[in-house]
């Protein structure tokens, strides 16, 4: 996601003492929220955005912790007065995620992770390019197939069942976007490659470079010690 070059969204960058964006995307029924759920709660510092939606929520759903649950009127309102980073039109429901709440986590230094649809981080994508991107992949058509029909029930029809993999089929296209691809073969696996990533990143220059280069300047000063420059 960092082939861009515009300059970065205020408050939304990664370097300077400001937190890490990672934004999440996969087919519907590959597991990214309940890998995404794990991997924040094992790592220290990073948390996952609480989209906004004009879908009702799911008897297990809970307003605040899964989404923030608003009708369509409500949500348009939004979207017009410019009150989201990024936002999308998914299976007939718009989800968006608010851009102060993104900011205020990122000020405070804290990493961020989201878990959109390839809509919404192609716009991040244009808004923030330092932006680490990581497309999760079933490990087939015929397990992303087995999962949405174990996990729908009754819930989905086979009508909806198809029109799903008709888009999984379409998003998976974005794949080259991304700067990481973890393949959701194993959860625990899965789970434990999206936690290398997150730790390989916060030791990038990108992420590390402002602490590094203080240090670094530390060494041009005068210097009490022993060192060979005295």
């Amino acid at each position: 996601m960092r082939a861009g070059v515009r300059a970065p969204m205020a408050g939304v960058s990664g370097v300077d003492g400001k937190g890490s964006l990672f934004v999440v995307s996969a087919p519907s029924g590959t597991g990214k929220t309940t890998a995404v759920d794990a991997l924040v709660a094992r790592v220290p510092g990073l948390e996952r955005s609480r989209s906004y939606t004009s879908r009702p929520p799911r008897p297990s759903e809970r307003d605040g912790a899964d989404y923030h649950f608003v009708d369509r009127a409500a949500f348009e309102s939004m979207r017009d007065a410019g009150e989201f980073l990024e936002w999308a039109e998914v299976f007939g429901h718009l989800y968006g995620t608010r851009a102060l709440d993104t900011r205020r986590r990122l000020d405070a230094s804290g990493s961020l992770v989201l878990v959109i649809d390839v809509q919404g981080a192609g716009q991040i994508r244009g808004i923030e390019p330092d932006a680490v991107g990581i497309f999760m992949l079933p490990p087939s058509p015929a397990a992303l197939e087995n999962r949405l029909r174990r996990r729908a029930g009754d819930r989905l029809t086979e009508s909806e069942i198809r029109r799903r993999l008709t888009i999984a089929r379409n998003e998976v296209r974005h794949v080259a976007e991304y700067d990481y691809v973890v393949v959701n073969d194993d959860l625990e696996d899965c789970i434990d490659r999206l936690r290398c990533i997150v730790e390989a990143e916060r030791l990038s220059w990108r992420a590390a470079g402002p602490a590094a280069s203080a240090i670094a300047a530390a060494f041009d000063k005068p210097y009490a010690g022993a060192g060979p420059w005295d």
